[in-house]
């Protein structure tokens, strides 16, 4: 069995403005990059090996955090197709019903010449299947929640079982091929608490009740 820790980069202007960044290589934002120097993993995690996204913001966020990362396509963000670029909220008014019902495939749900969450979970398990020993992993939102959907059987097809917070780190544990989430929302340390705003003022572990049954988190856009 290995233990891993994996974690959204910091954000980007993309996410301030609420774009779906999909493959579009966006560097982290001054406040983005802030927030990442003053992340710090679990203490047990010192030494482990780094393995990061290809795109820029995720391999800044290893870098500003002083990790030497080891880039993996693996675990590169979902691709967002035609919809790369676009905000959420335009597209549901733009498309209505007919999103409406793409969103209802919740895992199977594939944006126009874009890649579903069932595949990007499938890439992304045999990423982590290949590991050997435990890792860290700095990824995106549209990586970890085809994962969370593996390790806890949610079909993005209802609100999630759990909140996935973002400036948190989640533990999984991988034995035999079989992923399993041991402690989601893990909060990343800050050695400057002035260094930047905090990633969010919710309990880490909140049930995701209020959050509308889609396959898309409104709040948090990869």
């Amino acid at each position: 069995m290995i233990q891993l820790l994996l974690f959204r980069h910091a954000p980007t202007p993309w996410n301030a403005e609420r774009r779906l960044q999909g493959r579009s290589d966006i560097p982290l934002s001054p406040e983005g990059a802030a927030q990442a120097r003053a992340w710090r993993l679990p203490e047990d995690a010192a030494g482990w090996p780094c393995l990061s996204s290809p795109l820029l913001r995720a391999r800044q966020t290893a870098e500003a955090m002083g990790l030497s990362p080891q880039v993996a396509s693996a675990f590169v963000e979902m691709d967002w197709g035609g919809y790369e670029g676009r905000r959420l909220a335009e597209l549901r008014q733009e498309f209505g019903p007919v999103l409406a019902a793409e969103e209802a495939e919740g895992l199977d749900f594939r944006p126009p010449g874009g890649e579903s969450p069932r595949a990007v979970g499938e890439r992304a398990l045999a990423g982590l299947a290949a590991l050997r020993e435990d890792s860290i992993v700095v990824t995106h939102k549209g990586v970890l929640r085809p994962l969370f959907a593996l390790a806890t059987g949610w079909d993005m097809q209802a609100a999630p079982p759990i909140k996935i917070r973002d400036g948190c780190c989640h533990r999984f544990a991988l034995d035999a091929g079989r992923l399993r989430l041991v402690e989601p929302n893990i909060p990343l340390q800050r050695c400057d608490p002035s260094a930047a705003a905090p990633a969010t003022s919710a309990p880490p572990n909140t049930p995701a009740h209020s959050i509308q049954p889609t396959w898309s988190d409104k709040e948090n856009l990869p």
